[in-house]
């Protein structure tokens, strides 16, 4: 087993470090098989600048999928508190990054996620990780938006959540139809978000405000 420092390096008070864990026999495998994918390309897997590529491709993309091996609901249980607030909780702006699963091409983006609590709230943090964890796996956009909500309602229990999602399918932009500016939406509500016009409303109008 080969453990890496990702890159973020945060170290905690407990000594804590971020690393990233690679499977030696999965990423070995993963190797050969991109090595075979060069040369059916038309490559020289041999020469300089592709010799440690498919070892390199194999670490990436076990990292850009490494979510299929996270529980979100944990992720959400670790910080779950009781609390008497029943207010919109709203954390916008989430940068996401996933790939497609019909071209395995990413798409990339922003999530807003919204939820009123009843009695229990979570870390605004655990917010951002659930949609991280739902994000590296491979995805279609409409599936991710309702992971998310669901997995918020499921623990949390709240009156009701909302999710946006706004992407940009790389697909689009250098395959097919070539549109470099789309940007595709989807949404998922549920409770009161649902059935309260003024409170959906509301959080439409936030995530199109520049508050900060």
């Amino acid at each position: 087993m080969e453990i890496v420092n990702d890159g973020f390096g945060s170290v905690n008070n407990s000594g804590y470090s971020r690393v990233e864990i690679w499977d030696d026999e999965k990423t070995q495998k993963l190797a050969e098989h991109y090595k075979e994918i060069l040369k059916l390309l038309g490559e020289n897997p041999d020469r300089e600048g592709l010799v440690d590529t498919p070892l390199r491709v194999a670490k990436a993309m076990q990292y850009l999928n490494k979510g299929q091996n996270i529980d979100p609901h944990e992720i959400i249980r670790s910080a779950k508190f009781q609390e008497d607030y029943q207010e919109m909780v709203l954390v916008k702006d989430i940068e996401l990054y996933s790939m497609c699963e019909h071209h395995m091409i990413p798409f990339y983006g922003k999530a807003h996620v919204a939820y009123i609590p009843d009695q229990h709230i979570t870390g605004l943090s655990k917010i951002a990780h659930v949609v991280e964890t739902f994000a590296r796996r491979l995805q279609v956009q409409e599936r991710l938006t309702m992971q998310i909500r669901d997995c918020i309602k499921e623990t949390l229990m709240p009156q009701g959540v909302a999710v946006v999602i706004e992407a940009h399918h790389m697909c689009m932009q250098m395959r097919g139809v070539q549109k470099q500016n789309s940007v595709t939406t989807t949404s998922a509500f549920t409770g009161i978000f649902l059935k309260d016009t003024k409170t959906r409303e509301e959080f439409t109008h936030l995530i199109g405000s520049e508050l900060h």
